[in-house]
């Protein structure tokens, strides 16, 4: 089963990142176009910054899952980098990885809401009536895709903790 949850990991990875570089290279060109069409050539383009907007949130949120994955997302490791016994590193993992997991799942409930309120009461922006539920998605999906690396840490803090109690056990008894 390893060797299939890594391959799956993989090309996750590997969408996630082709999803942000598409999002940076349309959010970047479209703005370059929004730019040059406006003070070079004195053209009023109109829906241009909603679909650079658009964009954008998608590459925000594809980031967040992307840090997420890496175990790069909002890290702080003072007390970590302090911590020396492998089975208090292990504990102070799962205890992080659990709160991860109860944040994360807070977020995949408010967002899950915020999608389907607008699904319910339909919403769309201004110059090119895109619906608002497209970016909503993108939260949602970011949120789901947090929580599912939040479960994959805590799992694999479990099974770092039983690995450091195990060996701890085996070197206690030897002594």
């Amino acid at each position: 089963m390893q060797p299939f949850l890594k391959a799956l990991d993989e090309k996750i990875g590997w969408l996630l990142n082709a999803i942000a570089v598409v999002t940076s290279l349309l959010v970047v060109g479209l703005m370059l176009f929004l730019i040059l069409a406006r003070y070079v050539f004195g053209w009023s383009l109109v829906g241009t910054l909603e679909l650079v907007m658009l964009a954008g949130m998608w590459l925000y949120m594809t980031g967040a899952m992307i840090a997420s994955r890496r175990h790069e997302h909002l890290v702080v490791d003072f007390l970590e980098l302090q911590l020396r016994d492998a089975r208090v590193k292990a504990l102070h993992r799962v205890l992080v990885a659990l709160i991860v997991v109860v944040i994360s799942a807070c977020f995949v409930y408010w967002s899950q809401r915020m999608l389907a309120w607008g699904v319910q009461r339909p919403q769309h922006t201004p110059e090119l009536s895109i619906p608002l539920w497209i970016s909503q998605a993108a939260i949602m999906l970011a949120s789901v895709g947090c929580c599912c690396y939040a479960i994959r840490d805590l799992w694999v803090g479990i099974v770092d903790l039983r690995v450091a109690r195990d060996s701890y056990g085996l070197t206690r008894e030897e002594s």
